[in-house]
């Protein structure tokens, strides 16, 4: 097996086991830096649930080096129909870089409705705007 083989079947094995991954956790989320193109690692991000009583903390993570977080709902637990809030810090993110930023957070507030099986949140941020959508 040559050394582009061997590299373009690891690639597609952890591929693989990224999605996975993701299959088995029903919420993910990923940040690209729209200045130069590439992940952001090392963004802190978490997740809440709406409640009667106000927004309940459920998990916290961090990005890795492809700016993903996999498996963001907490193991073990079901996610129900219901309002979810996913904030990721990004004035903590752009001060590690000694950026400004006018976003000190981009809090993303959706509607889990049971339609998918798994919901992915990606966000394209920039120091003075950003971007997010339903992804899958």
């Amino acid at each position: 097996m040559t050394t582009i083989t061997r590299w373009t079947f690891a690639l597609l094995l952890s591929s693989m086991a990224g999605s996975a991954l993701a299959a088995s956790n029903p919420l993910s989320v990923h940040v690209l830096n729209l200045e130069d193109g590439l992940p952001s690692s090392k963004v802190r991000v978490t997740l809440e649930q709406l409640q009667p009583q106000g927004w309940q903390p459920l998990n916290e993570a961090v990005t890795n080096q492809q700016g993903r977080i996999s498996e963001l709902f907490p193991e073990g637990k079901t996610l129900e129909t219901g309002t979810y809030k996913v904030t990721f810090k990004t004035g903590d993110w752009f001060a590690m870089h000694q950026a400004q930023t006018f976003f000190p957070e981009v809090p993303v507030i959706f509607e889990v409705d049971g339609g998918v099986d798994h919901y992915h949140i990606p966000l394209l941020l920039s120091p003075y705007g950003y971007s997010t959508y339903r992804g899958n």
